[in-house]
């Protein structure tokens, strides 16, 4: 045993029970049921805030709608690159409640027309109270936005966008014990805390975590805790299974697989809490009332790319990605627009932080890998 850790939400009865009728269970379904459980988990729930100031995180979006802007001037170039095709679909993954979708549907709108009337727009969110948020912002936009799974769509041609997305997939916590591969699991103890354990990973996941490492050309040192995503392959091919030929642009915070496990990393790993905007130690305490994230390891996400077919088009900070797509151009749209100097001063106050380099956006980075026939 390791760490215990007091629990109150609603979802902790539910996996001390399924922890007392299968014994410990990985971290990766701990943490799959505290997101994703369909009743109580943290995306699920629809009294649960997560964005904006009184929720627990803020993404780019939210933070300035240049950023929207500034990606459909990005994904007008794209346009042209495919041809300048009759028809395309944008698909935004993990959609959020779709104010990313509003501001580059109405950037399309006013100042590309001929690619907004070429636009199908579909929207892949798993959260139905965030689904509903979407529906309500969007309602202007109908006849073009439709909320599909990624199962249901067809990309031929178009993008598929991301922004925030793979760092919230559940991970396995792997540390290296004596030169052999160790998982944490969680199990609770005699007053129902929850507990971390260790033990060895099952049989059938243990050539997986191998060929992880190995395609990402690091592996962890002794003592030293990773995260592996594994979930990101997984989307990975289903979006290659379902790209005829486009773009796939992802947005998220992450590292190199080098600076991820070098001896000089936190031997701690980078998994995370997040309660109102603040960290929080306690990592098995509220399943279901605080997100958990990680950093994306992008050496595996471009190796996993290239294996399956995915061109590596552009990999960039996010402050130099923007500015490089046209980000001061609709800054300077976006100011003239303003009916006040109020208006302005908010406008430019919400810019800075999408682009000075010690700001939020400098901690992100953009990957576009292309999928031809």
């Amino acid at each position: 045993m390791i760490e215990a850790i007091p629990n109150t939400s609603p979802l902790s009865n539910k996996l001390r029970e399924r922890i007392g009728n299968e014994g410990p269970i990985t971290f990766y379904d701990w943490m799959k049921a505290a997101l994703y459980d369909f009743q109580d988990g943290y995306y699920y729930r629809s009294d649960q805030i997560k964005w904006g100031r009184e929720g627990d995180y803020r993404t780019s979006p939210e933070r300035s709608s240049l950023f929207a802007a500034t990606f459909a001037r990005y994904f007008s170039r794209l346009y042209e690159e495919l041809g300048r095709p009759g028809q395309w679909t944008i698909v935004e993954a993990g959609g959020g409640d779709g104010q990313f979708a509003n501001g580059l549907l109405q950037t399309l709108h006013k100042s590309f027309p001929d690619i907004f009337a070429a636009t199908s727009y579909v929207m892949n969110e798993v959260s139905p109270p965030s689904r509903d948020l979407a529906r309500e912002r969007l309602h202007i936009f109908e006849d073009r936005v439709h909320f599909r799974n990624l199962d249901d769509v067809e990309i031929n041609p178009g993008v598929v966008f991301s922004n925030e997305l793979l760092d919230a997939f559940p991970i396995h916590r792997i540390t290296l014990r004596n030169g052999e591969l160790k998982e944490f699991y969680v199990a609770f103890g005699d007053n129902g805390d929850f507990e971390w354990l260790l033990d060895g990973p099952s049989p059938t996941l243990l050539p997986r975590l191998e060929r992880y490492f190995q395609e990402s050309g690091f592996r962890p040192g002794e003592g030293q805790i990773a995260e592996v995503n594994l979930e990101i392959e997984d989307w990975l091919q289903k979006v290659a299974g379902k790209m005829a030929t486009g773009y796939l642009v992802t947005v998220d915070y992450g590292a190199t697989a080098e600076d991820l496990y070098s001896p000089l990393a936190n031997q701690s790993g980078t998994l995370r809490g997040f309660h109102r905007h603040h960290f929080v130690d306690d990592l098995l305490a509220r399943p279901g009332e605080q997100d958990l994230t990680t950093t994306v390891n992008w050496s595996f996400v471009k190796s996993v790319g290239a294996r399956l077919g995915l061109e590596l088009v552009e990999f960039e900070r996010q402050d130099k990605f923007l500015l490089a797509a046209g980000f001061l151009e609709q800054l300077a749209i976006a100011s003239q627009e303003c009916q006040d100097d109020f208006e302005r001063l908010r406008v430019h106050g919400a810019a800075r932080e999408m682009i000075l380099p010690d700001g939020m956006a400098s901690h992100f980075q953009v990957l576009v890998q292309r999928k031809t026939l």
